[in-house]
């Protein structure tokens, strides 16, 4: 049985209420979403274990217009050294200080700056006249001499007297635009908070490890469907490259761990590599995949790549011999939780994963040591309860006071295309292909992920000076009209600058779904009505701008293409639809569709991504509807007010309980003259 609304609620606040308020207070968030690729980063330095939400998988979402992509259960950064001294003399043979997986870093990081800065004032979308939501708009500067398109400044004082620095950085370059460079730079400054009323000695510190760990885990729409243990991870198959403990092809020649949803034993129904999506019905409700047709459902490739790491503080150049330490962790052991910057005994086994070097062999050939990853017979979880975290650690660095080291890494995920997914989970399921074949698909995407890998090293040599698409609208504009929606959109002072188009894109139903190009635009054009829509059927924009060309990069596997501004910017999340005068005839108010039939063909008796929709048409400008059982019971009652012939009901009730088969009986009662209208309608589930 599932909670309804009212349950969900009072659940939600219990939530507040106990969790721990530390846990809130040390979390100020911020989106990086104006790429494929999204992810949240927080103030005190890293993105732990369920962070500002009480959720397993959250952040790090591709392709992140659909939704429940996520794939970071947690991260962590930990930092040490040998022969410490704080400020009341203690000596600590070992000391670490510690955010993530599960600990918060209160008391262990403390921050110092944290802002987001854009190349330009962020867009705004409105529909029907409502600013539509967008994930990040809480820009503190806009800063026209940025190379990337959007930053994320974090910084962070430490128990050890290092501060730690990054900048998260994004583009949208369109072949660009899936991965996330960060830049840290860690400083033996000695600072930490001033509240926290501590001054550490001026002291050198020996033997530092900067220490990052991964708890990847791909995805969340197929979390419940394949088995609730996958949303840890202890299915997450792990790799890497560059680290010496294999000779990996010359192509292939960079530092990186990365992810794939690999074999979870406990799901036997049918191959699960991918997680293919046959029945819904087992994702508990918790996310519900509306299709069915055996779409793959978790094909990404996830990772992290070393972009640099300074040799030393005084020695600048990269340092290929960096991460010293690449290894796969239990990500339930005990080092990952209840960290304690004055344990000594932990804080010496904590060190101890620093150090410890490239493990071999690495997770993918231990699980798989035939190397066979498209017909696997391994368990990746190895006998541990929750899967593995990749970790890499760099040092050790000797840091005088005032000597900085500065590490570049990139975050990154690919895989199959929506469209790719679907053609291939359909054939899978129709048994027209092997799973052997279906899995070969799959490993596509760890070309494609190495691709983007090699897209970012090439940024980041070019000193992210790739080429900048055109600039987006300023503002973009969509209203739903009685017999066409109209779009229309303004430009920056600076908009026509390099721009020789528009393009503006339209999907049917949900905001997730497969959008089609309506409308090839001129660059003096700022409008466009689209008259080709149906009534009551929600509709979705954005509209891209349209620069110049992209010169063919084989290297980069980059075709010959035009530079277009991120559909992220102008996407809009909410629907409209057409929109009729009211009526003023109660006989000719009509249920729509009637008989409503859940196995009728969605594109052509229900409204299309909406499957639990109904429709009253003709209906009073100012009404209510008052919806009854065959029985009579009042079931749900809709007030009516915003002066057009159209009104929309989700077949459920006020206890927000879907209806079920059954004959049901509209009163539709006209506010200004109080006259009233029956209709009965047919629900057939």
């Amino acid at each position: 049985m599932y909670a309804n609304k009212n349950q969900r609620v009072v659940i939600f606040l219990f939530i507040l209420l106990f969790l721990p308020i530390s846990l809130f207070s040390q979390f100020d968030i911020k989106w990086m979403a104006i790429g494929s690729l999204h992810n949240w980063y927080s103030s005190i330095g890293s993105e732990i274990e369920h962070g500002f939400q009480p959720i397993q998988q959250y952040g790090f979402q591709w392709p992140a217009i659909y939704q429940y992509q996520d794939m970071q259960a947690a991260r962590a950064l930990w930092i040490g050294c040998k022969n410490f001294n704080d400020d009341k003399g203690n000596e600590f043979p070992y000391r670490v200080v510690h955010v993530g997986p599960r600990v918060s870093g209160a008391g262990e990081f403390f921050p110092v700056d944290f802002k987001m800065v854009s190349r330009f004032e962020p867009p705004r979308v409105y529909v029907d006249g409502a600013i539509s939501f967008q994930k990040s708009v809480d820009n503190n500067a806009v800063d026209p001499t940025l190379k990337a398109d959007r930053v994320i400044i974090n910084k962070t004082n430490t128990l050890n007297g290092v501060t730690m620095e990054r900048k998260i950085m994004q583009f949208t370059h369109p072949y660009h635009d899936n991965y996330i460079i960060v830049e840290y730079r860690f400083t033996n400054t000695g600072n930490v908070d001033e509240d926290a009323e501590i001054e550490l000695p001026n002291q050198t510190l020996e033997e530092v490890y900067f220490f990052f760990q991964y708890r990847l885990a791909v995805c969340r729409e197929t979390r419940y469907l394949i088995g609730n243990a996958t949303g840890w991870g202890i299915n997450s198959m792990l790799d890497a490259r560059g680290d010496g403990v294999k000779i990996d092809p010359p192509e292939e020649n960079f530092r990186a761990q990365y992810v794939w949803h690999g074999k979870y034993p406990a799901f036997t129904l049918y191959d699960n590599i991918g997680a293919p999506i046959w029945d819904p019905s087992g994702s508990a409700g918790y996310i519900g995949a509306a299709d069915t047709v055996g779409r793959l459902g978790s094909p990404q490739f996830v990772g992290i790549i070393t972009l640099h790491a300074d040799k030393s503080p005084t020695d600048s150049v990269d340092d290929p011999t960096q991460p010293s330490t690449t290894t796969y962790e239990s990500s339930d052991a005990p080092e990952t939780s209840q960290n304690d910057p004055y344990n000594k005994v932990k804080m010496e086994s904590e060190y101890g994963w620093m150090r410890k070097g490239h493990m071999s062999p690495r997770h993918a050939d231990k699980v798989e040591p035939s190397g066979n990853f498209t017909e696997p017979k391994g368990d990746p979880a190895l006998g541990t309860p929750g899967g593995f975290s990749a970790c890499n650690g760099y040092g050790p660095y000797t840091l005088k006071p005032g000597e900085s080291i500065r590490i570049v890494l990139a975050e990154a995920a690919s895989g199959l295309s929506r469209d790719k997914c679907i053609e291939i989970g359909r054939q899978f399921k129709q048994k027209q292909i092997s799973a052997k074949v279906k899995n070969e698909w799959i490993m596509t995407g760890r070309d494609s992920l190495f691709q983007t890998f090699r897209r970012a090293l090439y940024n980041y040599e070019m000193n992210y000076d790739i080429p900048k698409p055109p600039l987006p609208p300023y503002a973009f504009y969509v209203n739903g009209g009685g017999d066409r929606i109209s779009l229309t959109w303004e430009l920056y002072p600076d908009g026509e600058r390099g721009l020789t188009g528009f393009e503006i894109y339209r999907a049917r139903g949900r905001y997730d779904s497969t959008y089609q190009l309506i409308q090839v635009a001129n660059a003096e054009d700022r409008s466009f009505d689209d008259t080709k829509c149906e009534r009551g059927v929600a509709y979705y924009y954005y509209i891209v701008s349209v620069g110049g060309e992209i010169p063919a990069d084989a290297r980069l596997n980059i075709p010959k293409d035009k530079l277009r501004s991120s559909r992220f910017y102008t996407q809009a999340y909410d629907p409209t639809t057409l929109k009729r005068p009211a009526g003023d005839d109660l006989n000719e108010i009509r249920v729509v569709p009637n008989p409503y039939n859940i196995s009728a063909d969605a594109d052509k008796l229900l409204f299309p991504g909406e499957e639990n929709k109904l429709a009253f048409f003709n209906i009073p400008g100012q009404c209510t509807i008052k919806i009854y059982s065959e029985i009579g019971e009042l079931i749900e009652t809709i007030d009516h007010t915003n002066n057009t012939g159209d009104e929309y009901w989700d077949c459920t009730t006020s206890s927000d309980q879907i209806v079920v088969s059954g004959i049901y009986i509209a009163i539709i009662i006209d506010k200004q003259t109080n006259e009233k209208k029956v209709v009965k309608f047919v629900i057939i589930r």
